[in-house]
């Protein structure tokens, strides 16, 4: 049966009324044969974006700089679907992992929706988690480049609806693990069982552009040594047998110390034919264990280790716990302010996973709670010699951006005395900015168009990562005209079409001041979608024009709920609960 045939056909039944006929055609168009179904809850953050569009304010006070050299870290306070949608106009496509700790939905006063907890209680606990975790995860998606990668903290109560959701988000075929966190040490005998783990979910954006070898983690060397002095240096001795059955590579091994006859293991072959083994008996790359007595292993060399990379496990009980994580954040900050932080080592994990192979990462967190995200970015960083930079997005409910998240990677930057009245050294290496969501008319009249431009001055900072403005403009140009530079980026921002031409001078004098042969970039107003090309006629050859706020209104059209939000009507009895959220059916 054709959808679209039996749509036409209810559209023209008679005798029914257009709610029905509207709940008609919502069922056609809804109904699966697997996955997850819910009850669109609204949402009031959404719903602000129905009339008003996102920006971003700096705060400037806040502002930590050591050098343009240096990664830009961001903190935006808001709620975090507006953050996430002015991030489509700066880094849609740019960002390489995404890490988010969302509320775990526990009916414990964990998870509030339109500023209301939501308990066990609520008939529709699960639908309201899903309606808020699918509108974010979908602008998530856009944002990751396209070797991106996403993990998600959760727990037993939305695991397995998180699990269905990011497989119709990212689609089943993108999932990478679904990794087991040992998360706490000790047992709780008031159940069953004691919880001790959380689960982190890894999806690609697009897993055929992953490439394994990328997604390793650096090579532990504790257990290479060279005992026999080998002069290729320190190794590790590494079974030589290999799985399943092949009688290409099924034969006998004699171990010329002792002359015992060795087969491979039931169920497995050699991991090479009989001549390639004699080769690496021949090289010294062939041992019998410590003492020489046992079954045939093959040396593996430090250096092709260390080159290599380390294969994770799904199950990661060698790591630090959430207490690691409290007492952390205890050391920094003095006293417990934030509830179960996730721990340094949980996500020195994730980054070294995820950018072992790009030192210049742009890493996002928007569920940022205690700030552990941007802690760890900054602490990679000096390890290795990184430039990887880090968005945090988190409300400032409780005052927990300003008291927490800011404060905490404010003295790590800057250092700070712990807890036992020790001295720790600041990361000075890093800029740290502080933001706040703001909003503009969604009415595309002359006005709006005209504040959209001007207020999206922070989001073009941070679109082209340049924040030094110059002062050296005067009187009305300084008002019309904005210039940022630093040693790689030049940009223009002309608030008003009039002063096009006076900008012409400005743009030819950057040139001639120029480090880098990159385009300037020159972000002009106009109220509609062309950037004056022929005016800039003279300059065209060595800049990049780019037409305010249609660039910006072009970012947000496929992510912004519509003006007016579509209202289906329901059946009292045919309402979707959480009783069946899972819909199987085979009809």
């Amino acid at each position: 049966m054709n959808k679209q045939d039996l749509i036409s056909k209810i559209k023209k039944l008679d005798g029914v009324t257009q709610d029905e006929r509207a709940y008609l055609i919502n069922m056609v168009n809804t109904k699966k044969k697997y996955g997850l179904v819910w009850e669109d809850k609204p949402e009031d953050v959404e719903e602000q974006l129905r009339d008003n569009l996102p920006v971003l304010k700096e705060v400037k006070e806040k502002a930590i700089i050591n050098g343009e050299d240096n990664p830009n870290h961001i903190l935006i306070e808001g709620d975090n679907l507006h953050a996430l949608t002015a991030l489509t106009f700066t880094h849609e496509g740019k960002v390489d992992v995404i890490y988010i700790d969302p509320p775990y939905n526990t009916g414990n006063k964990d998870f509030k929706y339109n500023d209301t907890f939501v308990d066990k209680e609520d008939s529709y606990r699960h639908s309201k988690w899903l309606s808020f975790m699918d509108k974010r995860l979908r602008i998530a998606k856009r944002l990751l480049s396209e070797t991106g990668v996403i993990f998600m903290s959760i727990d037993d109560n939305e695991n397995a609806q998180l699990k269905l959701l990011c497989d119709e988000i990212f689609y089943e075929k993108n999932l990478i693990s679904d990794v087991i966190w040992q998360s706490r040490k000790s047992v709780s005998n008031d159940t069953f069982v004691s919880l001790n783990h959380n689960y982190t979910l890894i999806y690609a954006k697009d897993i055929s552009y992953l490439d394994k070898n990328n997604f390793r983690l650096p090579t532990s060397v504790e257990k290479f040594d060279n005992s026999d002095n080998d002069p290729r240096g320190a190794w590790v001795a590494d079974p030589f047998d290999a799985p399943n059955l092949r009688p290409n590579l099924t034969y006998a091994i004699i171990n010329p110390n002792n002359g015992k006859e060795f087969w491979p293991p039931k169920g497995r072959c050699w991991r090479t034919g009989e001549d390639e083994y004699l080769k690496f008996l021949a090289d010294n790359r062939i041992v019998f264990g410590k003492k020489g007595e046992t079954k045939p292993q093959l040396k593996r060399f430090l250096d092709f280790a260390v080159d290599k990379g380390a294969t994770s496990i799904s199950i990661w009980s060698d790591i630090e716990t959430t207490t690691n994580g409290t007492q952390q954040l205890e050391d920094i900050l003095g006293s417990k302010l934030f509830t179960n932080p996730k721990p340094l080592g949980l996500l020195d994990r994730i980054l070294k996973l995820s950018t072992n192979n790009n030192k210049t990462a742009n890493v996002l967190d928007f569920f940022a709670g205690s700030g552990t995200t941007l802690h760890a970015t900054m602490s990679l960083n000096a390890e290795d010699g990184g430039n990887r930079q880090c968005i945090l997005v988190t409300n400032n409910e409780n005052n927990i951006c300003e008291e927490v998240t800011y404060e905490r990677n404010k003295r790590v930057i800057e250092g700070y005395t712990n807890t036992k009245n020790v001295a720790v050294a600041g990361l000075e290496n890093n800029n740290f900015r502080y933001f706040k969501s703001d909003y503009v008319s969604r009415t595309k009249s002359l006005k709006n168009k005209k504040e959209l431009t001007r207020l999206a001055t922070e989001l073009l900072c941070i679109k082209e990562n340049c924040y030094a403005q110059s002062t050296s403009l005067s009187g009305t140009k300084q008002s019309q005209i904005a210039i940022f530079e630093d040693a790689k980026t030049q940009m223009v921002v002309i608030y008003d079409d009039l002063f096009i031409e006076d900008s012409i001078e400005i743009i030819k004098k950057l040139k001639e001041n120029q480090k880098t042969d990159n385009h300037i970039k020159v972000y002009v107003f106009s109220n509609g979608q062309y950037p004056y090309t022929e005016d800039f006629e003279e300059v065209a050859h060595f800049v990049e024009l780019c037409a305010l706020p249609d660039a910006i209104y072009k970012a947000y059209q496929n992510v912004l709920p519509k003006t007016k939000r579509d209202i289906v009507p329901t059946l009292e009895d045919d309402e979707t609960t959480d009783e069946n959220l899972f819909n199987q059916s085979n009809s």
